[in-house]
């Protein structure tokens, strides 16, 4: 009896001693955990179908709040809650909370995004997933750090919610002007109507004023064979002739595709039509950001600092190109190539549903590369399978830089782009890029950084 009641307290004493060893394991947070709570939000952005405005959105503020996180227990980084417009610093930790800062960075990433996206559950389930391991990990360090991540969140989207977002939504549909003839029209075959014609409304994030960057206008509109502005809408429909001459294995169309990244491509079949989906030009740039973090085994902070600089570069870069696609409101090549020269015409990629000037994937993607380079440096090489999930191969690139001249020509190929849109675009994008580079204050210590 007595060995009996010994053995049964040395087995309760052991049982204690294992639980209570589980109960201080120190929960452990690694890049990869950011970068798949990342592309679980991609995933979700392409099943809700977010304009790629919208979409820019999406990606900035719950990089913002992590970022912030992190940058509290950094020697290298520092707050940008100076460098955005409007943003106060976020709370502190209270004294004595063991609050793991990783873990809490990524509990604040996830509820913001949780905040922005249609399809709530999708994200509670993968949260849900992740809070049962935390909590049988260390239940005081998840619930430390969850009560303060969930505080941060709840401040930046204070903030968020400020940005003229909600007030856009109620805001009258874009007027066509069918009087005019170099004005936008709905393109086949959806014709939808012009999306997110107030996006210049919204606050940016570093730039001053979204016309800040207000580019050259456009070639005057003339139909006169002579002008520079025939000349270049004649340009668009010889090359994409040419380059569809070639067949499927044309280098040109190739590069059209990879760059398509239209989240909405409308298919007609008989009395059916549905759409296919991809990813957003932002969500292609924020693919490749994760590509070069995981190249350079970039830690958390490192790989936030690089999520957070590039979407920040990619959202204001969107505000600044809607700026003047809705002042140009140029006509898309599609509807005067069909009205003029060919009407059995088509372009190789499906014209989006807004105006022409300038390329968006060309200022968006002159933004990111800029300052992706800003972290990683100039002649990066990498191999981009960004569009291998949508049945596309690999590309490789030299340098973002590359990159981006590539994305941006390939409107050309696409058919969707004027000349003009493009070359002025992708320079839109580097000015504000620059701009955004040097004004968002993240590193505590220059001396430390070699490339920013």
């Amino acid at each position: 009896m007595k060995l009996t009641s010994r053995f049964l307290v040395l087995f309760t004493a052991t049982a204690c001693f294992i639980s209570c060893s589980k109960q201080t394991t120190p929960i452990v947070i690694h890049p990869d955990d950011f970068h798949r709570s990342v592309d679980r939000v991609t995933e979700i952005m392409i099943h809700d179908i977010f304009s790629p405005p919208v979409a820019s959105r999406i990606y900035a503020y719950p990089n913002i709040a992590a970022y912030e996180i992190l940058a509290q227990n950094s020697v290298e980084y520092q707050s940008i809650s100076n460098s955005l417009t409007g943003l106060s610093p976020i709370p502190r930790i209270p004294e004595n909370e063991p609050v793991n800062y990783e873990l809490a960075a990524l509990i604040a990433h996830m509820d913001l995004s949780k905040q922005l996206i249609f399809s709530e559950d999708r994200i509670e389930a993968y949260r849900d997933s992740l809070y049962t391991i935390w909590k049988k990990q260390n239940q005081k360090e998840f619930d430390a750090s969850k009560t303060y991540g969930l505080s941060v969140a709840q401040h930046i989207s204070s903030w968020m919610n400020k940005d003229n977002y909600k007030q856009t939504r109620t805001m009258p549909k874009f007027s066509i002007d069918s009087d005019d003839p170099s004005r936008w029209q709905p393109t086949p075959p959806a014709y939808m109507s012009g999306i997110e014609p107030h996006w210049s409304k919204i606050r940016p994030f570093v730039i001053d004023s979204s016309n800040q960057f207000k580019p050259t206008p456009p070639p005057e509109f003339s139909m006169e064979p002579e002008s520079e502005f025939y000349k270049e809408l004649k340009e668009v429909y010889d090359i994409s002739n040419e380059i569809t001459a070639k067949g499927d294995d044309s280098e040109e169309v190739a590069i059209a595709k990879f760059w398509d990244c239209n989240p909405y491509v409308s298919v007609t079949r008989g009395h059916l039509m549905f759409a296919t989906k991809k990813i957003t030009p932002g969500a292609h740039w924020i693919g490749i950001t994760k590509i070069a973090a995981q190249k350079t085994n970039a830690n958390v902070m490192e790989t936030v600092h690089a999520y957070t600089k590039t979407s920040i570069a990619i959202a204001d870069a969107f505000i600044s190109c809607w700026d003047e696609k809705y002042r140009s409101n140029l006509i898309r090549p599609e509807t005067l190539i069909n009205q003029h020269i060919d009407d059995s015409w088509q372009p190789v990629l499906q014209t989006p549903p807004f105006p022409e000037y300038t390329s968006g994937h060309s200022v968006v993607s002159g933004a990111a590369a800029t300052a992706l380079t800003s972290i990683f440096g100039d002649n990066f090489a990498f191999d981009d399978d960004t569009e291998v999930p949508y049945g596309l191969p690999v590309r490789s690139f030299e340098s973002f830089n590359k990159a981006a001249d590539e994305a941006a020509i390939s409107r050309m190929y696409g058919g969707i782009h004027y000349r003009a849109a493009v070359e002025v675009g992708v320079k839109q994008g580097r000015d504000l890029g620059a701009f955004v580079v040097a004004n968002l204050k993240t590193k505590a210590n220059k001396d430390l950084v070699k490339n920013d």
